[in-house]
């Protein structure tokens, strides 16, 4: 119980959560470099779970980025296996209006970076630990493990590092995003590509003599935001949760001067896709609309995947899914158009996993980023009522 002693309430511990820096090294440039990576959240983690009774070790995944993993020790073996996943990382901070390492309190609120994705979460779910105590998670129904993921808000090469080494070996995930407590055990998958297309370069006088990559590449966006929307937006991929596919041309580069046609332009794409689709399935498709509408016959055209993430879809019957539906909080069951690590627990690691936790993902990545601190409280209910059973 020395946690609790040391913080008196887990908006106490939250704001320390916050005050340790953890910025995805890969988001915001503007970040400085101090204030990236998460080796020092993960050993402060590290150290609360250790304070709690947890055998404790540190996954390293990047140099200087680690997985912090806590396992409680069980009062007998062969109880199914459950993992609490927070991840560690954050986006950046730039532009933000208040301090983002300050874990300021105001008005019931709990202010900065994390303090909703994913800090709350991750603080909720030590606080039902410290609550509970080594003895009674001892005597629980599932021996439990805490694994704090760094990476999540880039490519999550923590949760993929972590279902590679734990293949198989957890019954069930709950992941912690800000979803009010509801469980998402459905979400769209993300696939994210470069669409390059080549023309033939040429002195910016004479524009008959080359082959401008930018134009072709107008057209084509112009199909994929047209043609393309509408075909994924028909009823063979429709879902009834989640609704249809689609597609975001994020940005477009090409070029190299004003007085030059350009050779090159490159379009960068996020497909979100339901599981009904996939990403291999919207790859094939997508592949086949730029082979017919890439800019002319006889144009070149690359499509080159960059990041890739399935969908999630954990059964509702699954028993810990309805586990968590029977709180005393009446959590539903629900979708999400974002992507987090459940799906790859779920699909690299055969990990059934859902997400679950405080907070309103709208207030997510913002500029004055908060949780209420009721809201907090309420999701420190949810995870000692579920580990409680």
């Amino acid at each position: 119980m020395a946690l609790v002693n040391r913080f008196p309430c887990v908006g106490d511990l939250l704001a320390a959560l916050i005050r340790v820096p953890s910025v995805n090294p890969d988001g915001d440039p503007g970040t400085g470099a101090e204030n990236c990576g998460e080796g020092a959240i993960a050993r402060f983690v590290g150290e609360l779970l250790e304070e709690l009774g947890a055998a404790v070790h540190y996954e390293e995944v990047e140099p200087g980025r680690p997985n912090v993993v806590g396992t409680f020790p069980a009062d007998r073996t062969g109880k199914p296996k459950i993992v609490l996943g927070p991840h560690l990382d954050t986006v950046g901070v730039g532009g933000m209006t208040v301090d983002p390492f300050g874990g300021e309190r105001r008005d019931g609120r709990l202010y900065g970076r994390g303090a909703c994705d994913t800090k709350g979460t991750m603080a909720a779910m030590l606080w039902a630990l410290a609550e509970l105590g080594a003895g009674r998670i001892a005597a629980l129904d599932t021996e439990v493990t805490f694994a704090g993921f760094m990476g999540e808000e880039t490519g999550q090469p923590g949760a993929r590092d972590f279902a590679r080494r734990h293949a198989g070996e957890f019954a069930f995930a709950l992941v912690g995003e800000p979803t009010a407590c509801d469980v998402v055990h459905k979400h769209k998958g993300t696939l994210w590509l470069d669409i390059e297309v080549r023309g033939r370069a040429a002195h910016g006088s004479t524009p008959e003599r080359g082959d401008s990559a930018i134009a072709k590449m107008a057209s084509l966006v112009t199909a994929l935001e047209g043609e393309f929307r509408a075909a994924l937006a028909g009823g063979d991929h429709f879902d009834t949760l989640l609704g249809h596919p689609t597609i975001n041309v994020g940005t477009v580069r090409g070029g190299t001067r004003t007085n030059i046609v350009p050779e090159r332009c490159v379009a960068s794409c996020d497909l979100r896709v339901t599981p009904g689709l996939g990403c291999d399935g919207a790859l094939e498709l997508l592949g086949a609309f730029v082979a017919a509408h890439g800019g002319g016959a006889g144009a070149p055209v690359e499509v080159r995947p960059t990041l890739r993430c399935e969908p999630l879809h954990t059964p509702v019957d699954d028993p810990f899914v309805q586990r968590l539906l029977a709180l005393p909080c009446g959590p539903r069951a629900v979708g999400a158009p974002w992507f987090c690590d459940a799906a790859v627990l779920a699909d690299e690691g055969g990990i059934p996993a859902v997400a679950a936790g405080p907070g309103d993902i709208a207030q997510a990545h913002t500029a004055d980023e908060w949780i209420d601190e009721a809201e907090l409280e309420r999701g420190a209910r949810f995870y000692r009522d579920f580990l409680t059973g």
